[in-house]
């Protein structure tokens, strides 16, 4: 009798208390981003914010200000007028706001453009307005002939504009007006002053790309686009909280606040019935917790395969690949040669249906509900260098995944950290190129927050590539912190602030840190003897012995170095790891400036301030990593 009374608690509990609060959630930034603002009689919404519609309820450069009921947008350092706004076929009419009562403005020049967020409609046209011309040289196109106000007497000089740019007389100026072809019949058939304010008032158009693809399948969802100011990325604005693309169960209707009170207080007194008969009906044998998590892993399923779908649909033809599962059976042979294995699964060797060589990642099942490998797969759609790994397919069916890379013939650098010395500053600096790249050089800024020797892949060439971005946070250029909620990366590699908010914030620093730790151990495996190559190399790296060498000294006793070109390389290496590694993430030096280091003379280069962590006993754990096999498994711990 008391396990049916405790039972019945609980289930009475657990629903009482989950439905109300899933019919209650509710989130702030949907309400406030579903009622357009008005300017004049236009009503703007996404991708458009201004005046009370705040911004993240549009898209950057989206900005429009409302001037005596007429909407602005400033496109490039240009003001523009918004005569119209088709959201359906993310299209807006603009005319330019200098030339609409004067054809002789004072700031008078060609339009520039925003491409990557505007391109002109197909429709668009240009007229040429000619400044200065002189008169005797133009008397054949009289008729386009228009004055500034006011007019000179016996000017020797006039004005002219024409549809083409063929027009060969010596003018002091011409500038270049966009219009509408669809309006510029009436100035071909009558070509007077007065055609011509009427065209330029009549605007042209120009279509819009603010994550589109991404933006209709949130609206699919009945959700509202936005974007995240804190990542730089879209976000989909739902009933309950915000959603990375898309809403989850699709035919859910916005209610207002009064309904969702309604509802929950009806719905809480036909869940206190529906529990009193479901608790006199199951028997005490029924495990409950099952179909509870039944639900749950199909909830979060639905919703990566969402998440998939619309990133796949974003980055269009630049997106990799998506494969099923039957196609990576056939492309490894079902998966008979097997490349390497950790943490994260198997890496196999296949082979693309037009003969090209990949490596394929399988993942393991228990790599939880999909969150990382849609990050991997989102990070590196947004980059292209020479130092990044590239992904050329993937497969998400379920709990199968697979990444598809380049195959890279000599494996990963921590297997060839006995490279000659010139090889492995060449590594060092293509490593430092493909950081820069994801810190300042993409059009947005990631950090990988997992840089170690074996997410370093070598080609055939020993040409390195970045890979593994499953822990890899994308932010905005101009962020300076990275706001995050758990520790990530490898012990040992991982910088102190990432795992105690004391030494700092979090930031782009971080990643020169892991750079740092890794060119140390290139170094320091020199220092292993043959008595303990099987041992963790993480004992033999760590700045200490490096540190007493090189202080106020140039004679370096590395292991392996037989001329000065060598030794200039070796200490040069250790000096820039050393600046990388400093504690404070504030005394570490850009990847920029450490690359600038490694390619500049290394008698430019100071001896930097040790760093005040010490190695201590090392133990074989990690924060969060995406990859546990064999990695560096150290500890620091701080001086007293």
């Amino acid at each position: 009798m008391d396990l049916l009374l405790s039972f019945f608690f609980i289930i009475i509990t657990l629903l009482f208390v989950h439905v109300p609060t899933s019919v209650l959630a509710y989130d702030d930034k949907y309400d406030k981003c579903s009622a357009p603002f008005q300017c004049g009689n236009m009503n703007i919404s996404y991708p458009f914010w201004g005046e009370d519609r705040s911004e993240y309820c549009g898209y950057p450069g989206f900005k429009v200000d409302c001037n005596s009921d007429v909407p602005e947008i400033n496109i490039a350092g240009r003001i523009y007028r918004v005569l119209k706004i088709d959201s359906p076929s993310k299209k807006v009419i603009v005319a330019i706001q200098d030339y609409w009562d004067n054809n002789c403005p004072k700031n008078s020049g060609n339009s520039p453009l925003n491409f990557t967020i505007f391109n002109y409609s197909p429709d668009t046209r240009n007229i040429t307005l000619y400044y200065g011309c002189p008169v005797s040289s133009a008397n054949e196109i009289l008729p386009y002939r228009f004055n500034c106000s006011p007019v000179e007497p016996n000017s020797n000089t006039a004005n002219y504009f024409l549809i083409t740019s063929e027009y060969f007389g010596s003018c002091a100026s011409n500038v270049q007006i966009s219009v509408s072809g669809s309006t510029i019949q009436s100035i071909e058939r009558y070509p007077y002053p007065a055609n011509l304010t009427e065209v330029v008032r009549n605007g042209f158009g120009l279509q819009w790309n603010a994550n589109n693809s991404l933006c209709d399948s949130c609206q699919q969802s009945n959700g509202l686009c936005g974007h995240d100011s804190d990542n730089s990325e879209f976000i989909c604005y739902c009933t309950d909280q915000p959603h990375p693309y898309v809403c989850p169960n699709k035919g859910k209707r916005k209610l207002s606040r009064g309904a969702v009170g309604g509802i929950a207080a009806g719905g809480s007194a036909a869940v206190l019935i529906i529990v009193v008969v479901f608790v006199l009906v199951i028997s005490m044998c029924m495990k409950i917790c099952l179909p509870c998590k039944l639900m749950f892993f199909w909830r979060e399923q639905t919703l990566n395969d969402q998440d998939v779908e619309a990133l796949v649909k974003t980055y269009g033809s630049l997106a990799p690949k998506r494969y099923n599962y039957s196609d990576i059976k056939k492309m490894t042979n079902s998966f008979a040669v097997k490349l390497g294995q950790g943490g994260y699964g198997v890496v196999y060797r296949g082979k693309l249906n037009d003969g090209r060589i990949v490596a394929i990642k399988v993942l393991s099942k228990s790599k939880g509900n999909g969150e990382e490998f849609i990050n991997e797969v989102a990070c590196i759609s947004r980059t292209s260098h020479v130092n990044i790994v590239g992904l050329l397919g993937f497969c998400y069916e379920g709990t199968r995944r697979a990444l598809i890379y380049e195959f890279m013939p000599n494996g990963s650098l921590n297997t060839n950290l006995h490279l000659e010395w010139e090889t492995l500053n060449k590594i060092v600096v293509g490593v430092a190129r493909g950081l820069e790249y994801l810190h300042r050089g993409c059009n947005i800024r990631i950090v990988h927050f997992d840089i170690k020797p074996h997410n370093i892949l070598l080609d055939e060439d020993f040409c390195p590539k970045i890979s593994d971005f499953g822990l890899a946070k994308i932010c905005k250029k101009k962020e300076s912190i990275i706001s995050m909620l758990d520790a990530r990366g490898t012990i040992g590699y991982t910088a102190p602030e990432v795992f105690c908010r004391n030494f700092g914030g979090v930031s782009h620093k971080s990643d020169v840190y892991g750079f740092g730790m890794m060119v140390l151990e290139m170094v320091g495996v020199r220092q292993r003897t043959a008595g303990d190559h099987e041992s963790n190399t993480s004992e033999t790296y760590f700045p200490d012995w490096i540190y007493k060498q090189i202080e106020g000294s140039n004679d370096l006793t590395v292991d392996g170095i037989i001329n000065e070109e060598e030794r200039a390389i070796a200490r040069k290496m250790i000096l820039v790891s050393l600046w990388c590694i400093q504690t404070n993430p504030s005394d570490r030096p850009a990847m920029s400036k450490a690359l600038e280091m490694l390619e500049g003379s290394v008698q430019s280069l100071q001896v930097p301030p040790k760093p005040f962590l010490q190695h201590s006993s090392p133990r074989s754990f990690q924060l969060y990593s995406s990859t546990t096999s064999t990695s560096l498994s150290r500890i620091s711990s701080q001086q007293g």
